[in-house]
């Protein structure tokens, strides 16, 4: 192997397939400013347009993954076997789904329309998780195997054509631009107004459910508002985003070859994949548990939407800092001190007194300015595993690519929502939603809701520093040699 800095080559853990490489290295000039740090101007409102689309997305699937268990503990008028039937359908159709969503993704890849391939099916996508999602909280009068069987059809439903939507809407993101600095503008406005949505669920649901009645009726209405939202966030994406060249480039078709070729064949994809799995695991188990912690534990579900809005606020002050940040420093140093933030968060956490929210608030504080800038950080380096991909294999699949997040956002909310469910039936919450936790259920609750998401976030942070190549040099030559080979439109 050269030692000459400024020759792309591939990772030494790389095994490159000649046919679709260039038969030489291709020399690039030394690394310096990206390629395409200036936006054309035509592009710039896209840094809006796309993240506002997010806003109801989030809410709609904050909605499902952190309160449908919680409504059904509240209102459900569940039997603890009904109950643990429909945790189970959740944790298997998550499981299922997620397996399936690379083809979903796929399917986007070989879309070939007017409007392109994202817009269709990010429409669909929308229309159709709203409907289903309004006709799972209206009230069906129903009980038993007849609850359990009707809810696992919508809900297979509502996870295929979500997914849909969440594969298009997030593979734009590397679509949208191919410089690293723009997609980091990007990107964090997209995060930060998914935490918007997010936040705006978490801070409000159990108050205004229980202003509006706290029956099923409060609930379905609390669904129509979120729908709406969604609906209307949407359209903003759909109608103000304009798609630069590289985004409407017409490209081959993927095959099933293709398409097990851009994953299997994609090591930097595959590295980050477990990164991220393991770190949902972890948050969204913690997020997940937080309304059964303040109504069981802390005994003020009151604080609960307190708590959310100074955590919602800490997120987004965390995501609008990060990109000036990641200015001076590299992203790695930038997930080392999100997991010390992290790390420290989670300690004051588990032994904070429940006699006061001081301890609680500063623990939440650091979890979550550091969840943040992980999640940022995740979200732009599977971007750049297309561009690799791209490099590597010969062919660009980004809708393939992105499918892997939502198959990890389902794959973690999965366990968490079985961690979640085993939890509420072995502490007695589904059958007494005011009980107060304490001795050996309080320990285990805890343990369930702090040790084993901070094990999984640390091993997944191992894995990224052990295995996660792309730096920012190394992008920036891989950029340049895309360009070199023809392969990208350099957005200068």
């Amino acid at each position: 192997m050269s030692d000459n800095p400024d020759i792309i080559q591939p990772l030494q853990d790389v095994t490159t397939p000649e046919p679709l490489l260039p038969p030489e290295p291709v020399l690039l000039p030394p690394a310096g400013p990206q390629a395409g740090s200036q936006t054309p101007k035509e592009y710039r409102r896209n840094r809006w347009t796309f993240p506002i689309g997010t806003i109801g997305r989030d809410m709609l699937y904050t909605l499902f993954s952190m309160f449908f268990l919680v409504y059904l503990a509240r209102v459900g008028g569940l039997s603890d076997a009904t109950y643990g039937a429909v945790t189970i359908v959740i944790v298997a159709i998550r499981v299922i789904d997620a397996v399936s969503d690379p083809l979903m993704g796929m399917i986007v890849d070989n879309t070939r329309t007017r409007w392109g391939k994202h817009k269709p099916w990010i429409t669909i996508g929308a229309l159709a998780s709203g409907l289903i999602t309004l006709v799972i909280f209206w009230d069906k009068g129903l009980d038993g195997a007849a609850y359990v069987v009707v809810f696992a059809v919508l809900y297979v439903l509502w996870s295929a054509t979500y997914s849909l939507n969440d594969i298009a809407y997030w593979s734009y993101v590397p679509e949208l631009s191919t410089d690293q600095k723009e997609r980091e503008n990007i990107g964090s406005k997209a995060r930060i107004f998914a935490l918007i949505g997010t936040f705006a669920v978490v801070a409000t649901i159990l108050e205004v459910t229980k202003a509006w009645g706290n029956d099923k009726l409060a609930w379905f209405l609390f669904a129509v508002v979120v729908v709406a939202v969604l609906w209307v966030a949407q359209a903003v994406t759909l109608f103000g985003v304009k798609e630069p060249p590289t985004a409407t480039a017409v490209r081959p078709r993927t095959s099933f070859r293709d398409f097990v070729r851009a994953i299997a064949g994609n090591d930097q994809l595959l590295w980050i994949a477990i990164s991220m799995l393991l770190f949902m695991i972890g948050y969204t188990t913690t997020v997940s548990m937080g309304a059964f912690y303040f109504t069981n534990v802390y005994g003020n579900d009151a604080m609960y939407s307190l708590f959310a809005i100074v955590l919602g606020a800490s997120q987004i002050i965390s995501l609008i800092l990060v990109p000036h940040v990641a200015k001076h420093i590299t992203r790695a140093t930038i997930y080392l001190i999100a997991m010390i933030l992290v790390v420290v968060g989670y300690v004051i956490f588990f032994f904070a007194p429940t006699t006061t929210m001081i301890f609680i608030g500063i623990a939440g504080v650091f979890i979550f300015i550091g969840q943040a800038a992980i999640q940022w950080l995740i979200l732009l380096s599977l971007a750049d595993t297309v561009d690799y991909g791209h490099w590597k294999l010969g062919k660009r699949n980004d809708s393939v690519t992105f499918s892997i997040q939502p198959f990890i956002y389902k794959s973690g909310g999965a366990i968490a929502s079985g961690v979640v469910g085993l939890s509420a039936i072995i502490s007695g919450i589904n059958r007494d939603s005011a009980v107060i936790l304490s001795g050996t259920p309080l320990f285990n609750f805890k343990a369930l809701m702090f040790l084993l998401p901070l094990v999984c976030i640390l091993i997944g942070w191992v894995v990224y520093k052990a295995k996660f190549r792309i730096d920012e040099k190394f992008y920036a030559q891989l950029h340049a040699a895309l360009v070199e080979r023809g392969d990208l439109v350099d957005e200068q």
